[in-house]
């Protein structure tokens, strides 16, 4: 049978409905919770967030129910207790990772990690859980720190992430997808299969132009088109942001390529940032307010946004044997 991890247990992957696969509750850098700039209580955040989960909860019921994919790594905020109360409140199926946005993030505990005690660390938190929530991640998250070529701690980290993946099953969602030269390289030399791997962030408004993605799917490996809606036609868009139409036809064409079956899709907003303002009006319900909305203009049938929302993802997120 096919099995997933959320957080609050393991789920059949037929129950994920639509997947918002690339996500975050509420994403900050290593001592976010000290800066008092942007500090907001629990019950602030809360308040923040209940909101926009029930939202996704209520817009995923003609799709038979909503996942949540939770893309923040280790030293990032992550609160698996936290995310077992709002997924038990609002009905949103909600999946953690173990592994980190980027090596640039780590705390310098694991700056001097081996690949051997990273890749323990990763698989004890997807088979026997993330500190004492008793909760297992169901995906990897690595990523390429700042400045666009993977540093020496990112290659340690995606070869643990591999060999963790190919120990448990799980799959891993990568944080950009450039210097995909590299990735793809450490992952052949492990022996993981490039399906178990999600390029992320390949249409962004800073690296769209530096990324492979058709060449990342022709090697086997999936494509995350995961920043929809930052927009440049927001009132204050981030730097990251991009025009609405180039984003969409930047999509539209990866799929008119041949490759339906290897992209899935994402909004990657915070429901309640850490240590920063966030983008004010972004959320993850832009995938049913804006996005599907301009799929169907653009001609897309129901068969292929299912495919691009449900089947891929649950293809990709399922543990295998």
């Amino acid at each position: 049978m096919t099995r997933v991890n959320t957080v609050l247990g393991p789920i059949p992957a037929e129950e994920l409905g639509i997947v918002a696969v690339h996500e975050h509750i509420g994403y900050g850098m290593p001592g976010s919770e000290l800066d008092s700039t942007w500090w907001k209580s629990p019950e602030q955040r809360y308040a923040e967030t209940v909101p926009k989960l029930r939202a996704f909860h209520d817009h995923s019921r003609e799709y038979g129910g909503g996942t949540f994919v939770d893309a923040t790594g280790i030293c990032n905020g992550r609160d698996v207790d936290y995310y077992k109360s709002l997924s038990a409140k609002t009905g949103v199926h909600i999946v953690a990772c173990t592994g980190f946005v980027g090596g640039d993030t780590a705390l310098p505990f694991f700056e001097r990690a081996s690949v051997d005690y990273l890749t323990r660390q990763f698989t004890h938190e997807i088979t026997v859980g993330i500190g004492g929530t008793g909760s297992r991640a169901g995906v990897i998250k690595v990523g390429v720190s700042r400045g666009g070529r993977m540093t020496d701690l990112d290659k340690r980290i995606y070869r643990a992430a591999a060999r963790a993946a190919l120990e448990t099953g799980v799959p891993i969602l990568t944080h950009l997808a450039i210097d995909a030269e590299n990735a793809i390289a450490i992952f052949n030399e492990e022996g993981l299969p490039l399906d178990r791997v999600l390029f992320g962030h390949a249409d962004d408004g800073v690296n769209a132009e530096k990324t492979r993605d058709t060449w990342i799917a022709e090697q086997g490996g999936r494509v995350g088109f995961d920043t929809f809606g930052y927009e440049t036609e927001l009132p204050d868009p981030p730097f990251w942001a991009r025009p609405r139409r180039e984003r969409l036809d930047h999509f539209l064409g990866f799929i008119g390529q041949g490759h339906l079956r290897r992209v899935l899709a994402s909004a990657d907003a915070n429901c309640s940032p850490l240590g920063w303002p966030g983008v004010k009006g972004h959320t993850v319900n832009y995938i049913f307010e804006d996005l599907i909305p301009d799929l169907r203009a653009a001609g897309l049938d129901e068969r292929t946004i299912a495919t691009v929302f449900i089947d891929n993802p649950a293809d990709f997120l399922t543990i295998q044997s």
